[in-house]
């Protein structure tokens, strides 16, 4: 195997291991309280992780046919993980400065917008993924339909209920849902390496 193909294996097998982590990491931060270090850790981790993560699976689709939708999708995810960092990252900040008091209304408005930035390009990184994956032997219609869905979903519900998150609307919060699409996708990334083994070699 070439150099040029190796790297490229080798792009595929880190972005399954950082698929992974994310889905560790992400509810990790959501559902269960963590001391502070570790918190802060992981916080400036997700946004990485997922950025990785997705320029890997854009790497992955290319390999069945050229996609400028699967390369916008990792540019847009790169960007929404950054956006989810920097949202975790000031709303911890505040809340240690606030050191238990209440934080005033505007401040808690910041972080909220960050929030729905960070959906929007998930969002759209998933849409884009999930067009891209229609025709792909490894994915096919359920993967494209089930990410289309929830993409405009999660746009949807987070418009509707501006500036408040959905889960404080009495709406469904789809971004763990949106998690689960994205570990179901590494998982086939993972069962698919034979596949991309055979792809690699005819190229």
């Amino acid at each position: 195997m070439t150099t040029i193909r190796s790297v490229e294996l080798n792009w595929i097998r880190l972005a399954i291991g950082c698929g992974l982590a994310t889905s560790v990491v992400y509810p990790s931060l959501i559902f269960i309280p963590l001391p502070q270090l570790a918190t802060v850790t992981l916080a400036a981790a997700v946004g990485p992780l997922l950025g990785v993560a997705s320029v890997g699976l854009y790497r992955f689709l290319r390999l069945h046919q050229p996609s400028v939708s699967a390369q916008l999708a990792a540019a847009c995810n790169f960007l929404g993980g950054a956006l989810f960092s920097t949202m975790l990252l000031v709303q911890l900040a505040v809340r240690i400065r606030a050191a238990g008091q209440p934080v005033e209304q505007q401040v808690v408005a910041v972080w909220l917008g960050l929030d729905v930035a960070w959906d929007v390009y998930i969002a759209l990184g998933t849409a884009l993924f999930a067009w891209a994956m229609r025709a792909h032997p490894r994915f096919g219609l359920g993967f494209a339909g089930s990410g289309l869905l929830l993409a405009v979903l999660l746009l949807a519900v987070n418009f509707f209920t501006f500036p408040e998150p959905p889960g404080e609307s009495n709406l469904i919060d789809l971004g763990p849902l949106v998690g689960l699409w994205y570990l179901v996708v590494t998982v086939q990334m993972w069962r698919s390496l034979s596949w991309v083994k055979q792809a690699l070699a005819a190229s």
